[in-house]
């Protein structure tokens, strides 16, 4: 009884400066519940100097949780894309926030309409481990641009990642502007119930309902990026070194930890082994050996790690062939790796694979392809790799994802000018540029009337003339 009691006690401190945090943005929030376009650019500004300059500080911390992270993986996929972002939401900021004008019915003149685009106040943002700079960072710069405060919990399999951004942001904002939270699994849940405007979170399906659980208990708004099982789809007449080359790179970096990865490719049935041997190659030449490769990115966790294990182990075990590109692991570099014979008996046909297994489905047709995608969740992306553009139209019609690239991965991802997010299974709702900043804002509907009022005509007492006016105004 004591050690319980000893233990709530422990918890109930950071539990308690949770809620001391939300109140001081929301009492912040109420007392400039409109920034000027001048002062979020400044926000903006400052966060883009402190990841331009403190990016070998924030290298180092992803790899050290990683046990090893390519720096290059974290300065293409992490850092440049956040400054990209910045840059992209501070030239537009300006043209974002100003209100649209909008038409009036002639049975309702004289008056105007607009419509404001009004910050929703304090915006909580759920970070994952895969990506924990530029996912907390791309929903951050979108809040900050609609003129929000925002509480930010990172993942605790991040902890030096998490140490660091919350001292950095510390730097340059306010707590009652922008705070980190840090804390393991019991913190995450009292985040996700906290009464936010709003409330984004980028994780895995089954943590994201509870997250739109708990949000719903408040009536918060949930935008959720979840993920899912993305495919590629080899075409029948596409060079195999293109589809390979462009399908390993968006499958090895992060080594596969990845929501928007290629989880497994549809291959023509009779260019099955030409593929494989066409993506041996590829992957031989991104990555000659694994030992010691600082390109080649280790598994987040024992627990992940443990986790890809024992989906070869079931697959294997199950019938499915096993074709591993390199001899070995390196600690938990865990090996590159091929599946043939795959069923959906097989947990890795049915779980988010998020590591670097591939499993490869043979299909006779475009048509079954299309079925074999449209008999499962919707992805979050989807891959085509073809150059026919009657084929390439089929995929857009004909199949649903949360986005998609032609003949290419991942990609679609870092266009700002793009909103990104999932359907259904794989997410809801969008971000990044300016579908960011509306995701953020309240687009408030405003009619304006000045002295002259014509709507008297409508008032009760009703009778003839009423039924005459219905009557010329009514639309047939």
């Amino acid at each position: 009884m004591t050690a319980d009691i000893a233990y709530l006690q422990t918890l109930q401190q950071p539990l308690e400066e949770l809620d001391r945090l939300f109140a001081a943005q929301r009492t912040a929030y109420a007392a400039n519940p409109m920034p000027p376009a001048a002062q979020r650019q400044q926000w903006l500004k400052a966060l883009r100097d402190l990841l331009s300059d403190e990016r070998q500080a924030l290298i180092d911390a992803i790899s050290a949780d990683f046990s090893h992270r390519s720096a290059d993986e974290t300065l293409l996929a992490e850092l440049m894309p956040s400054l990209h972002g910045i840059h992209y939401a501070s030239r537009h900021l300006k043209g974002w926030m100003k209100s649209s004008r909008r038409k009036v019915g002639m049975a309702f003149q004289p008056a105007s309409a607009k419509v404001v685009y009004q910050p929703l106040g304090v915006i909580g943002i759920i970070v994952p481990w895969n990506y924990p700079l530029y996912l907390a960072i791309g929903p951050l710069v979108g809040a900050l641009a609609a003129g929000n405060r925002v509480m930010l919990k990172l993942s605790e399999s991040t902890p030096a990642t998490g140490l660091l951004l919350k001292a950095l942001l510390a730097r340059i904002f306010p707590e009652d502007l922008v705070c980190v939270v840090l804390g393991e699994s019991d913190i995450g849940v009292a985040f996700s119930c906290l009464r936010f405007d709003h409330l984004l979170f980028t994780g895995a399906t089954s943590i994201g309902k509870h997250v739109m659980r708990a949000a719903a208990q408040n009536l918060t708004p949930v935008t959720l990026e979840l993920g899912g099982k993305s495919p590629a789809i080899v075409s029948r007449d596409v060079p195999l070194k293109d589809a390979a080359e462009r399908i390993a790179f968006g499958k090895t970096l992060n080594a596969g930890q990845t929501c928007v990865a290629p989880d497994y490719v549809l291959v023509p049935q009779d260019r099955v082994g030409a593929f494989v041997e066409a993506y041996r190659q590829v992957v031989n030449s991104f990555y000659p050996t694994l030992a010691d490769n600082p390109d080649y990115t280790a598994i987040i966790n024992e627990r992940q790690l443990a986790r890809l294990n024992s989906y070869v182990s079931d697959a294997t075990s199950k019938g499915a062939l096993l074709i591993p590109l390199f001899d070995q692991g390196q600690g938990r570099r865990m090996p590159h790796s091929l599946l043939l014979n795959v069923t959906d008996e097989m947990i890795v046909m049915q779980d988010e694979i998020f590591g670097p297994l591939l499993p490869i489905v043979p299909y006779q047709d475009l048509d079954q392809a299309f079925a074999y995608i449209n008999q499962r969740p919707r992805p979050l992306a989807l891959y085509y790799f073809g150059y026919d553009k009657r084929e390439q139209n089929r995929v857009l019609h004909e199949t649903h994802s949360g986005g998609v690239c032609l003949n290419d991965t991942l990609l679609h991802v870092a266009q700002d000018d793009m909103p990104f997010g999932g359907i259904g299974p794989s997410g809801m709702g969008h971000y990044h540029g300016h579908e960011g900043f509306l995701t953020f804002s309240k687009a408030k509907g405003v009619l304006i009337k000045q002295r002259f009022n014509a709507a008297k005509l409508i008032y009760p007492p009703y009778g003839k003339s009423i039924q005459k006016l219905i009557q010329k105004l009514f639309i047939r």
